[in-house]
């Protein structure tokens, strides 16, 4: 079975495949997962999806299998998969085969997870281990699930087997379906809805045990794919309540807020939906904040007064956890068990650990929103606020940062020069990150006050690629003496600060537009490792408008040269980054075959604006995941009526 994308949910039905020969046919299935975090979450729906299609397609094993092999093939292939993410980083392939029973035998569940780094060793669950939540548990628990399990190298390939057999351990009664997910009210004839149990009831010691385990990991899996502190909480409440608990109620510190701000209620559940308004006033009116000095364990605590007028009584017991990430106190958790004085210490455990995966959640969460918003912050002054309107000719600028929530490399200008000039930038900084925001914060006011001076388009490359060299050899000479001071011995990051000269890498397009006497404009561009600017004429024609020269920042010896030509009324010329042509839909690149100039062909007798929008559809349509790269082009189109003689600019 071929790759899924993960984009269009991997749980998709898997194809059945029938191999081997004879009276011995095993039905197999398979599929490809990227070497990303969600692989982890993808494997378990195409796991569930599998075994469902088999017990629906009435295959003679599956009879064996009840819901508790199938929380330990999730859990299983969740755990290889986080470990060939993390530890080996590439491509997992995921194959799940079903063995007949065969005399004493009984029949198996096989679970088997590839990668393509056999030189990386795999976790064995010995010594100090990061959070399971962030890396997962490893092989111990593995071992402690499967009949058996091994490892296999190949060349260029490891391969980890667990073997499920579906024999009477798993004879014990299968929770019922309404046990696992939030329970509803069936309405009677007439709509009105049947009375809710009094109570949930609840396999407590199955959940300590392998249930426990399953949805740990179905959890870790759900906390660690969102983004947003709320959608952590919203996602959280769900999976508490009615597994676990009867209500809980999520607390969140404010971000700097100062530990005179009280938390914030992020959300109320209950189990039945009716009673949750009634709970959520009272938990309002009493923020909880647990302090420090309780450390991470479970603390008792009395029953909130909306929980008794919910139910009409006073019974229950609660217990609160306090959400920490690194050390800090980002919130609190507290749950409710009705008609009961205590909570299990099993259950309380397996709160805590849930508990402590919310925190990592909301911890990354908040990391990643503070650097979207420096990220922000960093783009706006880095980019030009607003481009110059040339007389006579219309641009169309495009824009889109990667998707990444980190300031990006790409940057544009478009501004007035004296003489009557007007200068247009189109770079890409090697990188991303702070290192590409300090080239691009160099890079374009050093443009703007070269081509003011009066420099021709060759020498302010040349001039901006002098610049580039002399900072990347201070970077450089000052990261030796970093490591001089440290005695010699590799500090943190060394690596990366002495070749910082090539986070200072830059291709750049860099022109200028003068009007011509008759209409016109009389454009000179060099194009310094950047994509060539394409030139489109009214008739469909397109052509390149540059030659290609070496990077910025590379080579000391280099004389940049530039190449002039005129611009007519109706013609247009496109400027774009890597971003663009670059843009990849498996093995293929937007721009193979000339893509970009045949798009382009295709736009002759539309606006500038037109040509922009239908290029960046196109570059979107490419592939089906959204683009991981920046993108930025730039269309500068003289207008049919051109005639600039006499508009100028002087400073």
């Amino acid at each position: 079975m071929g790759p899924i994308p993960l984009q269009r949910d991997i749980a998709q039905r898997p194809g059945t495949v029938i191999v081997g020969q004879g009276d011995d046919p095993r039905p197999v299935v398979r599929t490809s997962l990227p070497g990303i975090p969600q692989a982890s979450a993808a494997a378990r729906r195409f796991v569930r999806a599998a075994l469902t299609d088999w017990t629906g397609g009435g295959l003679p094993s599956t009879g064996e299998f009840g819901e508790r092999l199938t929380d330990d093939a999730l859990t299983v292939a969740s755990e290889l998969v986080t470990n060939a993410v993390v530890h080996a980083g590439t491509t997992v392939e995921l194959l799940l085969r079903l063995e007949d029973s065969a005399g004493p035998e009984p029949a198996a569940l096989v679970l088997e997870i590839t990668d393509h780094h056999p030189a990386r060793s795999v976790r064995d669950g010995q010594g100090e281990r990061p959070d399971p939540a962030e890396y997962g548990r490893g092989l111990q628990l593995v071992a402690t699930l499967a009949e058996s399990w091994g490892i296999t190298y190949r060349t260029g390939l490891k391969t980890v087997w667990a073997r499920l057999p579906g024999d009477d351990r798993y004879g014990m009664p299968d929770a019922p379906a309404a046990d696992l997910a939030p329970r509803r009210r069936r309405p009677l004839p007439g709509g009105t809805p049947t009375p809710a149990p009094k109570y949930a009831v609840r396999d407590d010691a199955g959940w300590a045990g392998r249930g426990g385990l399953s949805f740990l990991a179905e959890a870790s899996g759900l906390l660690a794919g969102q983004l947003d502190e709320d959608l952590v909480a919203s996602t959280a409440g769900p999976l508490l309540v009615p597994r676990l608990a009867d209500w809980c109620a999520i607390w969140l510190e404010s971000e700097g807020g100062g530990p005179a701000a009280a938390p914030r209620l992020a959300g109320v559940w209950h189990r039945d939906e009716a009673r949750t308004e009634l709970l959520r006033p009272a938990l309002e009116k009493e923020p909880l904040r647990l302090p420090g000095s309780v450390g991470t364990g479970p603390v008792p605590m009395p029953w909130p007064g909306g929980a008794a007028a919910a139910r009409g009584d006073g019974t229950g017991a609660a217990l609160a956890h306090r959400i920490i990430s690194g050390g800090r106190t980002l919130g609190a958790v507290l749950v409710g068990r009705e008609g009961t004085d205590h909570i299990p210490d099993a259950v309380a455990a397996l709160l805590a650990d849930f508990v402590r995966r919310v925190g990592l959640a909301v911890g990354a969460a908040r990391a990643y929103t503070r650097q979207a918003t420096i990220s922000r912050i960093l783009q706006r002054g880095l980019l030009p606020s607003k481009v110059a309107e040339i007389p006579g000719v219309t641009s169309a600028l495009v824009y889109e940062p990667g998707d990444d929530g980190v300031v990006g490399g790409d940057f544009y200008d478009l501004f007035p020069c004296p003489g009557g000039r007007w200068c247009f930038v189109l770079g890409d900084v090697q990188g991303s990150g702070p290192e590409a925001a300090v080239v691009t914060g160099l890079a374009r006011p050093w443009l703007r006050l070269l081509s003011r001076e009066g420099f021709r388009v060759g020498e302010v490359l040349d001039r901006l690629n002098r610049l580039l060299l002399d900072d990347a050899m201070e970077a450089a000479e000052a990261a030796a003496l970093m490591v001089a001071a440290a005695g010699g011995q590799q500090i943190q990051g060394g690596d990366q600060m002495q070749d910082g000269s090539q986070s200072r890498f830059l291709s750049l397009l860099y022109g200028d537009l003068v009007p011509l006497p008759g209409g016109g404009v009389r454009c000179t561009v060099a194009s310094a490792g950047h994509p060539l600017p394409l030139l489109l004429r009214p008739d469909g024609s397109v052509r390149p408008a540059a030659e290609p020269q070496v990077l910025l920042g590379v080579v000391e010896d280099v004389a940049y040269g530039s190449q002039s030509f005129d611009l007519a009324p109706g013609d247009s010329l496109l400027c774009v980054t890597d971003g663009v042509t670059e843009r990849r839909s498996g093995r293929l690149m937007f721009d193979d075959g000339d893509g970009l100039a045949q798009v382009l062909a295709g736009c002759a007798g539309l606006p500038a604006a037109g040509i922009a929008d239908r290029i960046k559809r196109a570059v979107h349509a490419f592939a089906e995941r959204p683009p991981d790269d920046d993108l930025a082009m730039l269309v500068i189109q003289v207008d049919g009526r051109a005639d600039v003689r006499g508009s100028s600019v002087g400073e």
